[in-house]
Order: structure tokens, then C-alpha cells, then sequence
């Protein structure tokens, strides 16, 4: 079994586990004990895995690091770990305490389903504030797989590591900078397209007209990247000659005859272009409060469903698009009830950023 085929496989563990799991220690039994047999040391070698190792500092004494991976006797992973429903972003300030402590160059804050990794970039061997790698096990991709690879006991090169934890942390950043910029633009950034683009004086007035132009410019260049990519996918789909899913998963084709009422009924789904355009809108908008990665859908025969997690108990939205001639949106409040609001056309989803925004902060 590869790494990937591996490291799935722990995730699926994790999710069918976690809510069978009540205390930190089996956390650490069930989830990240086999993380760290995963990355090719063996947790039952004290040469190679420590646990409670002590990390004393001057004005505090009896600190120990829940586990250190060592190599040639010195330890240069430091894992501190919590409950899987712990929040970690209460417990980073006293793994940097450990890490300070220690001569490891990396360490890593864990509740056996999110994953931080930390080293020291800004200054030598003091923890930086933000982390350059964060993995969730139960949305992992494949470009973070490739990243936690290179912690594997064979393949194990500080330098490597360390070359790559810098990019990973100011590819971060920028990307926190885009997302802001896309949903609230910055005023430089306003005054520099303004003055690409207006002939005249830019005066403060001028400026406040663009802040509104830039940010639906920019959202609808989203809009259009999608669109054009998913018209790109549809057409390479036909060339092929093989069927274009429509649903959320893909369905498994069967002989006419052994066809399922279930299966009957999501061939007749068709989820047109403008509901995957409503979509990237939707998704675009609620990105301000929760991950865009957390923003799903499902379509059916009777509307388009926009939910948070994969779960269609936790609705944000959904699109009534079967009806050319009247199109809605709807949202659906705590009781299950649905309120529907007409609109003309796509961009009109943005007149409603206040109702989709607090329908999002429901899954906070």
C-alpha cells in the first residue's frame, strides 16, 4: 500500500471512529499514534519515537511534549497533542513554549484530524505564529498528501522541508490576500485599477464609485473562469463520447433492464451551466465566513441545493432554475421552512448577501 492509499485509508479510520472517541489519550491511541507509524517510525521505539519527553524551561519545570521524532538521537519533530473536538487554536502558544525548549525544527499541533505544522522561518528557533502546512484529514488533498510525504522517515531532508515550508507559508498568505481583495477590495488595490482604466482625475468620489465596479468585476472574472472551464469540461466529456455526471456522485451504469428506481430517477437530473454559475456566485459570497472548500451542492429534480460540509442539513441556499421564466432562490430557516425570492438574472444572487452570509454563519 502507497502513501496515499494510506494516509485515505486513516482518514476514512478517523471519520467512522471519532465518535466513539472520549479522552485525549485515545485520540492519541486511535488517530495519531497510527499517523506517526504512517510516516515510517516505530511508535514502540524509543530510539525513534519519544513520548512525554520533557521540554523544562527556566521558569517552568515538568513540561513534557506528548511525543518527539528523533534521528541520530536528537529530536527534530515535536507532536503535542488534544482531543479530536479540541479547538486548537487554543493550545498553539504552549507547543511553542515546547518547541524553544527543544533543538526540533518542526512541530506540530494535532487533534488526530487536523494537522499543524510549524517551524521556524521568521526567526531560528522560535516557533513562527502561523503554521506553513494544515491538513484536515477528512478533506485532505492530494497536494497536501505530496507535502506530509516528505515527512516520512525515507524521505526525511531538513533542507528540502524547510525550502518548501517557504513557499507553502507565502503561497498562504497571498492566498488570504486574494480572498480578501475578492470579496472586500482593498483601497490600493481599487486606486490602481481605477487608474488603469479612467482616463480622468482620480478623485476620492471617483474612487468610491470603483470600489463597487471593481468587486463585481472581479467577482464576475470568476464567474467567467468557471464557466469557461466547466464549458471546457462538458465539451471534452462529448468529444470522448462518455456520459457527463450530473448528481454529486457519480452513478454506477447498469443494463436497461436492472436500472434501479434510484438510478431511474437521477438520469433525469440535468444541471445546466447557469446553475453551476449560480454556484461559484453562491460560494464566492459565503467565502467571507467559511471555507470555500466546506461549500458543496447537490442537484435534484426539483432544485439545486447549496450546503455547508456535505450535508444537506446544513442548507445555505437553493436555486429554482427549472423554470426559465421564473427563476428564485431560496433559503431555508432553523425550522425547515423555505422563503423564496424571485430574481431576474445571475448577478441578482448578489442582492442577497446578507440573507446568505447568515444562513453560512449557522455552521461557523
Amino acid at each position: 500500500m502507497d502513501f496515499k492509499d494510506s494516509i485515505l485509508q486513516l482518514a476514512e479510520r478517523v471519520s467512522s471512529l471519532k465518535e466513539s472517541i472520549q479522552t485525549e489519550e485515545a485520540t492519541k491511541n486511535a488517530f495519531i499514534m497510527p499517523f506517526i507509524q504512517m510516516l515510517g517510525y516505530d511508535v514502540f521505539n524509543p530510539l525513534e519515537v519519544v513520548p512525554e519527553m520533557d521540554c523544562d524551561i527556566a521558569k517552568k519545570k515538568g513540561e513534557k511534549i506528548d511525543y518527539a521524532i528523533m534521528k541520530d538521537g536528537a529530536p527534530i519533530m515535536l507532536i503535542e497533542c488534544k482531543h479530536w473536538k479540541q479547538d486548537l487554536n487554543l493550545h498553539d502558544n504552549q507547543l511553542k513554549r515546547y518547541y524553544v525548549a527543544s533543538k526540533a525544527k518542526f512541530g506540530v499541533l494535532t487533534n488526530g484530524i487536523v494537522y499543524r505544522f510549524y517551524a521556524d522561518l521568521i526567526k531560528e528557533n522560535i516557533m513562527d505564529d502561523v503554521p506553513f502546512l494544515e491538513i484536515n484529514l477528512e478533506k485532505i488533498r492530494e497536494a497536501q498528501i505530496e507535502e506530509v510525504k516528505k515527512f516520512c522517515k525515507e524521505n526525511f531532508d531538513l533542507d528540502n522541508i524547510l525550502s518548501s515550508a517557504n513557499e507553502l507559508k507565502y503561497m498562504s498568505e497571498v492566498k488570504k490576500v486574494i480572498r480578501s481583495e475578492f470579496s472586500e477590495p482593498s483601497p490600493e488595490l481599487v486606486k490602481l485599477l481605477t487608474k488603469r482604466v479612467y482616463e480622468g482625475i482620480v478623485t476620492q468620489k471617483v474612487l468610491d464609485q470603483f470600489t463597487d465596479i471593481v468587486l463585481r468585476a472581479l467577482k464576475s472574472h470568476i464567474n467567467d473562469v468557471m464557466s469557461e472551464k466547466l464549458g471546457i469540461a462538458i465539451k471534452a466529456t462529448e468529444v470522448a463520447g462518455a456520459p457527463i455526471q450530473t448528481t454529486s456522485a457519480p452513478i454506477v451504469q447498469k443494463q436497461e433492464e436492472e436500472m434501479t428506481k434510484e438510478d431511474e430517477k437521477a438520469s433525469k437530473i440535468n444541471t445546466t451551466m447557469e446553475e453551476m454559475e449560480g454556484y461559484y456566485i453562491v460560494k464566492s459570497i459565503v467565502c467571507e465566513v467559511i471555507s470555500s472548500e466546506r461549500v458543496t451542492y447537490r442537484d435534484s429534480q426539483s432544485y439545486f441545493a447549496i450546503f455547508a460540509d456535505d450535508n444537506n442539513r446544513r442548507p445555505i441556499c437553493r436555486l429554482h432554475f427549472n423554470n426559465t421564466n421564473n427563476k428564485r432562490i431560496g433559503f431555508v430557516d432553523e425550522n425547515r421552512n423555505e422563503q423564496m425570492e424571485t430574481i431576474e438574472k445571475l448577478d441578482d444572487i448578489y442582492n442577497f448577501k446578507k440573507q446568505l452570509l447568515e444562513a453560512a454563519k449557522r455552521y461557523v
